[in-house]
């Protein structure tokens, strides 16, 4: 005989209505230098948030579009992180010779991602632009398994991290994944664009580049913008910080020969 039918209260059952209902999807855009715009859906609710597109996302797309002649076009990049994709999509656009858009490897983040990249109407092709999960600090075999290089050579000529550097435990494991990732000739970079939403821990976001400086990267400022308004209007702090993106690009120290050392006051 059921609980149900004995009036019995079944304690491992939720009541209808427990749990808040899920949040559906959004829609954002990102409108390119060109003029063209790309629509981006969006997970409904991420702990990584990968809900949201963040100014530096459409800050680091635009920059790699100005330069796409130069670190793009032919070239392979990987993005980190990459969210809805805005960065990838622009450096497909923009000629690479392949690109890998990686992210934490939840499935509901990733399939959002291949959505926004196989319904991306700017695309005549997709064949050269790949969804794969990846855990930073991790081996990259699979991405460096869409390059066509000998395994001991295998890196991308350019790495994205767009809005990473808050994430202060991990700061070590992503520089690992840069350092697993970037290829070991001169012209590789690894471009890190990020907004300091929490103003008072600022510092601790600019120690990704303090590390980066002591473990073999050239780092130098490359990109300060003030944006026309912040990202979370109930954050404290300077307004004009929390709107404010920073861009700064890592090359290999042994490699760029252009005698830089990082500088906090850069």
């Amino acid at each position: 005989m059921s609980n149900e039918e004995n009036n019995e209260f079944d304690m491992f059952t939720e009541p209808e209505g427990f749990y808040p209902p899920e949040k559906p999807p959004t829609l954002d855009t990102h409108t390119m230098l060109s003029g063209d715009v790309l629509t981006l859906r969006l997970v409904g609710h991420s702990p990584l948030w990968g809900h949201l597109l963040f100014h530096a996302g459409h800050a680091i797309a635009h920059y790699v579009e100005e330069r796409a002649d130069t670190i793009v076009a032919g070239k392979n990049v990987l993005e980190l992180g990459a969210g809805a994709g805005a960065p990838s999509i622009t450096c497909a656009l923009g000629g690479a010779n392949q690109v890998v858009a990686s992210d934490f490897p939840d499935p509901d983040l990733l399939e959002n991602l291949r959505m926004n990249i196989d319904h991306c109407s700017l695309l005549t092709s997709t064949r050269n632009i790949h969804v794969e999960g990846y855990v930073w600090g991790n081996v990259p075999l699979n991405l460096l398994s869409h390059l066509n290089m000998p395994p001991m050579q295998a890196g991308f000529d350019l790495v994205l991290l767009s809005d990473l550097v808050f994430n202060h435990s991990e700061h070590m494991n992503l520089l690992k994944s840069v350092q697993k990732t970037l290829r070991r000739i001169p012209d590789a970079r690894a471009l890190a664009f990020f907004t300091p939403h929490r103003t008072w821990l600022f510092e601790k976001d600019m120690e990704f580049f303090k590390v980066a400086s002591l473990n073999g990267f050239e780092v130098q400022k490359v990109y300060e913008k003030v944006g026309e308004h912040v990202m979370f209007e109930d954050d404290k702090g300077d307004e004009t910080l929390r709107k404010t993106v920073f861009g700064y690009e890592l090359r290999w120290k042994e490699l760029c020969c252009e005698g830089r050392r990082y500088s906090s006051k850069e």
